[in-house]
């Protein structure tokens, strides 16, 4: 399949992923990055998490006044977030499909009504 295909249908792009990393997850350290994660433990798999949002947050900041690399950096930052999150999720026996519906879930609530709502 190729990239034009796999972008047009973003489902996919989660499923496969998600799909992959379970794949890999229990892979030879030294064969895949995402095995080399697992292996070394969640520890620095949240690590990664924390870099990524750093990176993430400071490429907003570059963006908010620059032009399109910019703003091409701030996609690819983004879109390392949201896989070492995947990784994340994938290391606790999770996947994407709770956090869309958790998303879903929250169509049509306010977010001051939902946030309010949460358990403590």
């Amino acid at each position: 399949m190729d990239t034009n295909t796999i972008s047009s249908n973003n489902a996919y792009v989660l499923d496969t992923l998600s799909d992959v990393l379970k794949q890999r997850r229990h892979a030879a350290p030294e064969d895949s990055y995402v095995a080399s994660l697992h292996h070394k433990g969640l520890n620095k798999i949240l690590e990664k998490v924390g870099e990524e949002a750093t990176e993430t947050l400071l490429a907003a900041k570059d963006a908010e006044h620059g032009g399109e690399a910019e703003r091409q950096a701030l996609i690819s930052e983004t879109a390392d977030l949201w896989f070492h999150s995947l990784v994340m999720l994938s290391h606790l026996d999770m996947d994407h499909q709770g956090i869309l519906d958790e998303l879903a879930r929250r169509f049509g609530i306010s977010g001051h009504d939902e946030k309010a709502g949460r358990t403590q």
